[in-house]
Parts: structure tokens; sequence; C-alpha cells
């Protein structure tokens, strides 16, 4: 295995990337996990597990693995030595962080590093979903070309991008669309940039051609993009998600595909991964990836590097890299 800088062995999945089942060096800690389950290092005098959030893990005294949804209340209060859970992600949506607070529980996260990548995919999903790279593809694969062109897509240079959330991601996918046309954003308040802001979201939608989302998953936006944001948008307009999938109403983003409500959508986040509708994976109009957005090996190793520097501070009384709670 790989040395990270921390000096311990290096998370690794197959083909070299980070995966979902990692073997984890750490302070005299080891233990390999694959989706649901933990297999304590024989040196442990108890068991010690791993948080792997749905793109996370973590560590502590006791920690537990669950890769598809909440870190659930119940489960942290049978925990009782409980003491941290590192999210190898960006957001920290599916721990209850409240809840760790009054049990003391430490949440860290790994902000800033998948930032480049998930701008890059959204990008790349504009420009598949418009020039309908994949249909292209499959059209030659097919050997189809023999028998003529394929019909005619949409241009992107020249379209009016809306970014529903300017954090750092929200921004670096802003800063590269407005080589392609015209970019505005909406968010909780006006920042200091030069992109045209929309203190509602309705607004936002209906002065846009294609609509990103980029905001962070919480109550306030649980099922943001619904019927009335579509219809916004409009029969011309696009729709393309990097956020998070509890973020978009899935059943009214399908009603408005197949009622040609809206042009097309391409989505990298889902509301219960890795289960896609059947409606969205046959629509001829929707460009999917199985979330994806900062599956680079680069990325993936600074952020298992993170993940690990924060165990390693909490095991030795150290201090939290990047602590949420």
């Amino acid at each position: 295995m790989d040395e990270t800088s921390h000096g311990h062995p290096r998370l690794r999945g197959e083909e070299g990337t980070i995966g979902k089942a990692h073997s984890i060096g750490l302070a005299g800690v080891s233990a390999a996990l694959g989706l649901h389950e933990v297999v304590p290092h024989q040196g442990l005098h108890h068991a010690v597990g791993t948080a792997f959030a749905q793109d996370g893990h973590g560590g502590g005294h006791d920690v537990h693995g669950d890769p598809c949804q909440l870190v659930l209340d119940a489960l942290v209060a049978a925990l009782p030595s409980l003491g941290i859970v590192a999210v190898n992600g960006v957001g920290a949506d599916k721990v209850d962080l409240d809840f760790a607070r009054i049990r003391g529980v430490r949440v860290t996260t790994t902000p800033g590093i998948p930032t480049d990548d998930v701008a890059d995919l959204a990008v790349g999903l504009i420009i598949g979903l418009l020039r309908e790279i994949p249909h292209a593809d499959d059209f030659v694969r097919a050997g189809r070309w023999v028998e003529g062109d394929r019909p005619l897509a949409r241009k992107v240079t020249g379209r009016r991008f809306g970014i529903v959330g300017l954090g750092s991601i929200g921004s670096a996918i802003a800063a590269r669309l407005a080589a392609f046309g015209p970019v505005a954003y909406t968010g909780p308040r006006r920042k200091s940039v030069h992109f045209a802001f929309h203190a509602e979201l309705l607004e936002l939608a209906k002065a846009s051609d294609v609509l990103v989302l980029a905001c962070p998953a919480n109550e306030a936006t649980r099922n943001l993009i619904g019927p009335e944001v579509l219809d916004a948008l409009g029969s011309e307009g696009y729709l393309v998600n990097v956020a998070r999938g509890a973020v978009l109403d899935e059943t009214a983003l399908i009603e408005a595909l197949e009622g040609g409500r809206i042009a097309g959508a391409a989505l990298d986040v889902f509301a219960d991964e890795p289960h896609v509708s059947e409606r969205l994976r046959v629509h001829p109009r929707v460009l999917l990836t199985p979330h994806i957005a900062s599956a680079t090996v680069e990325s993936r190793r600074q952020m298992a590097d993170l993940v690990l520097g924060n165990l390693d501070a909490f095991l030795n009384g150290g201090t939290l890299a990047t602590p949420v709670a």
C-alpha cells in the first residue's frame, strides 16, 4: 500500500481508486469494512468501526458504518463510546449534527478538495446533455452512422446559466460557465461577485436556459426544485443537479420531462441512491451519472488523507483540521 503524508497506509479500492471498502491503518487501529459490516483488527480490545456515510468514512472510539442513509440518532445513542464521525465528502447532511453535539460526538468533512472535480463534471454534464454526446456515442457504436447522420443537437455557447447556491462549488461552476455565456445565481444573500443576483429562485429559473443545482442539502432546501421552478425554467430549459438528490423533487422532474415542460436533465445525484427511477433511466432526454462528481483518483486520495488526518488528531488528542461539530 502507498504511504500517505500522515505515515498511514493509503485508503485504496479496486484498480487503485478509493472504493467503498478500505484497509485502514491508523494509530494502532485497523479495520476492513464492506458496505454494512466491520471486521475488527485482531489487536483491538473492542470492535472499532468506521463510519461510512454516502460518500464518507469515519472513525473513533466506536464508529459505525452505513453508506446510504443518515447516521440515525438511535444508532448514535446505541454507541456510548462513539467519539467521531469523519465524513469523506463535503456535505454533512447524512449526520444529525445537533444530536452529535448533544452526545459530544465530533464530526469532520473534507471541504474544498472536490470543488474542481464537481465543477468540471457539472460543465461536462451540460455539454453532454445539450450536444447529446451519449446518444452520439451509442449511434457510432451501433453502426448506425452508415445509415445517415444523427439529428441536430443544441448549442451550448450563448446559453444563460443559473446557479442555485454560490458557495465554493457553485462559484467554481460559475467561473467555468462564464466562458460560455451569461451567469446568474441565487442564494441566501448577494455576494461580492460580478454575476447577476436573483433574490427569488423562480426569477432565476425564468431567466435561465440551464439551471445548475449546487446548494447544500438541509431542511431549507429539501425538494427546493419542484413543479413551480420547473415550469419557470420552461420547455426550452435544462436542469443539472450536482448537489444532492434531496434538493430536487424527482417525481415533479419526471412529470415535467414526460410532459415536455422542460427540455432535459442531467443528474449525478438521486433521492434514493443507488436506486434510480426507471422512468429517468429510460427517458431519452436525461443524462445520468452514478454520483461521481468527486470520483477522481487525485481528489479521493486527498480526501482520504484528510479523513485519516482528522482521525489521527482525534485519537491523539490533537486539533481536528475540518470540524463541523
